[in-house]
């Protein structure tokens, strides 16, 4: 790359050929105590940005003391993206490890999970790859038990010469994770260590968002304090309630004594996702986040979509000339594969966006998609038993009462003179 080398050449520069040379003479970590007069002659590399840093060779990079994981760490992203070169990552920003070329990118990588393992009761995570990735994998497990005896070839990796065949991890120029390769692995394998859920689940993230072939560059970056997250927690709940309360407002003033049951639908949709979060907080450790609220509060527009189809074909036909009674089976009937048809899909849309994102957008989708299967839950259990219930009261057949006024008006125009109703065929 000609950028590359014109500012690889600059850096030389500015270093002074001296430094350059000696650099380039290390055949290892540097040695200071060994030869006093290094430190001096190396002395000019402590002066270079981290963007200067990210051109040197790896060799440099790892060889030369006065270049810090600090500086390291703070590489533009992308510092660490060409598999095949060697390059150089720290490990918890202390250590730094000359890592061999890429024998398994993050794009080999089909799915990560961070799952209990049902034999040790560890948290794990699980990782899945490609076909092509799987043979990489196994090959590189292979090289690196390549004695006779089955004993770890240190050589095989080539990191920082500590005898222990580990395969290190890298995202964003940083080693997330360096687990130790125990035997040669044909099939999917397992990290394990001092994991927990969140710990676990977080580098399953980390391992997916690495396997997405691209880089990106941090342009904007604001820290909140935990005073201020709990605001806007609050605001976003904040929201909700009053997304809720107005949906109400509107079935109420729309459809009268059917808002009713639009009103105790969202109550007890709302216990039953309280409930779920309850639940899923203490067996998965699962947190409410701004964009679980947002998922949650988009899921009200999907549980709003159900009643004014159940309603809407609830009023023809009545206005067809059936009965409120009667109508309402016959309404739920037809109603019924569009409600089922609507949450499948925003069921489906959830799971898609779940399983190719990550981070807060997996959260909105988790959200939505649980929200939408307990609103199916509610249509069926609750929604229409209690509209059976109410088509045996007086009020329903009251057109100011029920909220089927137009209905039950057109309906009573289509009478007959001698009060027998017409009975339009549907």
């Amino acid at each position: 790359d000609q950028t590359v080398a014109a500012q690889r050449a600059a850096v030389e520069k500015k270093v002074g050929a001296a430094a350059w040379a000696a650099a380039n003479a290390l055949q290892g970590p540097a040695d200071f105590s060994q030869d006093p007069t290094l430190a001096e002659k190396l002395k000019p590399f402590a002066d270079l940005t981290p963007q200067e840093i990210r051109v040197l060779p790896a060799a440099i990079q790892f060889n030369v003391p006065t270049i810090t994981c600090e500086k390291l760490d703070q590489r533009p992203p992308g510092s660490v993206k060409d598999g095949k070169q060697q390059a150089v990552a720290c490990e918890s920003g202390q250590v730094k490890n000359l890592l061999d070329i890429a024998k398994v990118e993050g794009t080999d990588v089909a799915d990560a999970d961070g799952v209990m393992d049902q034999t040790s009761g560890q948290w794990v995570v699980s990782l899945d790859f490609t076909g092509d990735g799987q043979s990489k994998w196994t090959n590189l497990t292979r090289e690196a038990f390549t004695n006779e005896g089955g004993a770890c070839d240190a050589s095989a990796l080539g990191e920082n010469g500590t005898g222990k065949c580990r395969v290190a991890v890298v995202l964003d120029n940083l080693i997330i994770s360096s687990p130790e390769i125990k035997g040669v692995l044909t099939g999917d394998s397992q990290i394990t260590g001092s994991f927990n859920s969140a710990s676990a689940n977080e580098l399953a993230s980390q391992l997916r968002y690495g396997a997405l072939p691209l880089t990106f560059q941090q342009q904007e970056s604001q820290n909140i304090t935990a005073t201020l997250g709990t605001e806007h927690l609050r605001a976003g709940l904040l929201a909700a309630g009053i997304g809720m309360l107005l949906v109400i407002i509107y079935a109420f003033f729309y459809y009268r004594l059917l808002g009713s049951v639009i009103f105790l639908s969202l109550v007890l949709s709302a216990a039953l996702v309280f409930g779920a979060l309850v639940l899923l907080g203490r067996q998965i450790g699962f947190t409410l986040t701004l964009a679980g609220i947002a998922g949650f509060i988009v899921s009200l527009g999907v549980a709003a979509d159900s009643f004014v189809i159940y309603f809407e074909r609830l009023k023809d036909e009545i206005r067809d000339g059936r009965s409120p009674r009667s109508a309402v089976p016959r309404a739920w009937v037809r109603a019924r594969r569009t409600i089922i048809s609507a949450n499948a899909i925003s069921i489906m849309a959830a799971v898609v966006l779940y399983l190719v994102s990550v981070g807060t957008v997996q959260g909105f989708a988790f959200a939505l998609g649980l929200a939408t299967i307990l609103d199916l839950v509610v249509v069926f259990l609750f929604r229409h038993p209690i509209m059976t219930m109410f088509a045996r009261t007086p009020a329903f057949l009251s057109p100011r009462v029920s909220g089927l006024g137009r209905a039950l008006q057109s309906r009573d125009e289509d009478e007959t003179p001698t009060g027998k109703t017409r009975v339009k065929e549907a």
